[in-house]
């Protein structure tokens, strides 16, 4: 899905006002989807927020049967609130949080671990009942090679680190087209 500036503003905005809402009382913004089209197809999409560089909470769906907007919103509300790694946003973090949006593309099944391009692809690993996944820009954010991409993604599903050298992974891999608040301030 190729999204202009204004629609990747849009959903920056609407997460922003969707976290405030949680504090406010108010519904969360709503989209004239005849001006943005776009906007109303099914993605899933996450929501990762950081707080002076540091993960203050991220979370998404792979997959929606809701336009991309109301999917963003959504994801915005739990990602500040129900992420189980960390307390729930508070009002006066706020100003301190920034926003990034990952609209994926929908998950391919990927059998050979010479195929996954850093960078580019998120993983998503389903083994003995468990799901792990891991967006395309964590390896680059820290700087992990494809083994401890790997070794991750298994330790994010629970698994053994070392769980995919032992057995070929029933690994899926998706691409997303990731911005932030920092980033379009910026251009």
């Amino acid at each position: 899905m190729e999204l202009s500036k204004e629609e990747k503003r849009m959903l920056l905005n609407a997460a922003r006002k969707s976290i405030e809402s949680i504090f406010t009382g108010e519904e969360p913004p709503k989209c004239d989807y005849s001006k943005y089209p776009s906007l109303k197809k099914e993605s899933g999409a996450f929501v990762t927020l950081t707080e002076n560089g540091m993960l203050r909470g991220c979370i998404g769906y792979i997959t929606s049967d809701k336009p991309l907007y109301e999917t963003v919103c959504e994801a915005a509300i739990h990602a500040a609130q129900n992420d189980p790694r960390f307390e729930p946003v508070r009002r006066t973090e706020l100003p301190l949080i920034h926003i990034e949006v990952s609209v994926l593309s929908e998950p391919f099944p990927i059998d050979n671990y010479d195929d996954i391009v850093l960078g580019k692809h998120g993983l998503i690993v389903e083994e003995k009942g468990r799901r792990g996944l891991l967006l395309p820009q964590v390896p680059v954010e820290y700087n992990m090679n494809k083994e401890q991409y790997l070794e991750a993604l298994c330790q994010k599903a629970g698994l053994p680190s070392d769980y995919w050298k032992v057995k070929q992974l029933n690994l899926y891999a998706f691409t997303a087209d990731v911005f932030s608040e920092d980033e379009l301030e910026e251009k």
